[in-house]
């Protein structure tokens, strides 16, 4: 790959291609099951992830209300504690904590997929998507011969509330994220971290991060019926300066990697491959959400990236070095 641009030697191999704008779309080779609990429930939850036909995209299916809802930021109806989906005038039809196993899937570049769960809530796991990205690495991925369609960022978008904000910006091929939070709590404190978004990136740097709670947070949660399937076993809670989980933290820095992660599932709800950038400061759900819909308010945000922006294409328009002497 000499010649190529610094960008491009970040991670252009593989999936990277086929999950940020560049060859063809994919979905799981076969079916495949898990039993967990609900992090906000506590009820026990039954997923099945199928394989989906092309420009299909994520469809969750309540197999107990015999409904689907298309796993797209238009049909977010709560951004509280977790994304949830659903129908506006249908509430008892909902779909919650559903960024982990969407930043699962737009990790690994699969692109069509139906996610049928008996429950309203998506089982929580670990609190990260790694469970997710294993259940996914023994379904199989296969490529479907159709190629995959790139929202491409045209102008700055930002939202934001209080001093947190998000921003999607222009970029170059692939998708550029840059996250910081603060915290009061000397666990957390001050974090950033900057990385282009790829499977081995995400893999590796993302989908170990798990949710993290306060410790007096907690019994307020769960006096209002949430976090009734919360444990140290699929959460970080921190206590000031502690944490509490007897193995620690997976990261040093595991609790911005866990907020890219979100950001990661909450923007692949744009229902295609975003190409660009993202920056943010204290992002949440909420403002994910937001960031996605005022992108797509003004047709002059964003475009379908033309078939020629391609890899082939790319390099076809690239200068032709002249032949040695």
């Amino acid at each position: 790959m000499d010649g190529l641009p610094d960008a491009f030697r970040l991670e252009m191999t593989g999936p990277m291609m086929t999950g940020h704008g560049f060859g063809t779309q994919r979905t799981l080779r076969s079916t495949i099951s898990c039993v967990g609990i609900g992090l906000h429930s506590g009820r026990k939850v039954s997923l099945t992830l199928r394989p989906a036909p092309p420009d299909s995209g994520i469809v969750v299916r309540r197999t107990d209300l015999g409904l689907e809802l298309p796993a797209r930021f238009d049909h977010v109806v709560d951004t509280k504690l977790c994304t949830v989906l659903g129908l506006p005038d249908q509430p008892e039809v909902r779909i919650g904590t559903v960024e982990h196993i969407l930043a699962a899937l737009a990790g690994c570049g699969v692109h069509n997929a139906v996610l049928e769960v008996d429950a309203p809530e998506m089982p929580v796991l670990d609190g990260s998507s790694k469970d997710f990205v294993f259940l996914i690495d023994c379904a199989g991925i296969v490529e479907q011969g159709v190629p995959v369609e790139a929202i491409e960022v045209l102008r700055p978008v930002r939202v934001s509330h209080g001093d947190s904000y998000a921003e999607l910006r222009p970029g170059a091929y692939g998708f550029d994220m840059s996250v910081s939070i603060a915290f009061d709590a000397a666990a957390i404190g001050r974090q950033a971290l900057t990385l282009r978004l790829g499977p081995s990136v995400f893999r590796t740097r993302l989908a170990p991060a798990r949710t993290f709670a306060f410790a007096s947070e907690v019994e307020q949660l769960r006096a209002a019926g949430l976090a009734r399937g919360g444990s140290l076993d699929n959460a970080v809670v921190v206590d000031g300066g502690k944490v509490l989980n007897p193995g620690g933290l997976r990261m040093t820095d595991e609790f911005v990697r866990h907020k890219l992660l979100d950001a990661v599932g909450d923007l692949a709800l744009a229902g295609a491959v975003l190409r660009g950038r993202y920056v943010a400061h204290r992002p949440g759900h909420a403002l994910n959400n937001r960031l996605l819909r005022a992108l797509f308010a003004d047709a002059a945000n964003w475009r379908f990236a033309p078939p020629a922006d391609t890899i082939a294409g790319w390099q076809a328009r690239l200068p032709v070095a002249a032949a040695p002497a």
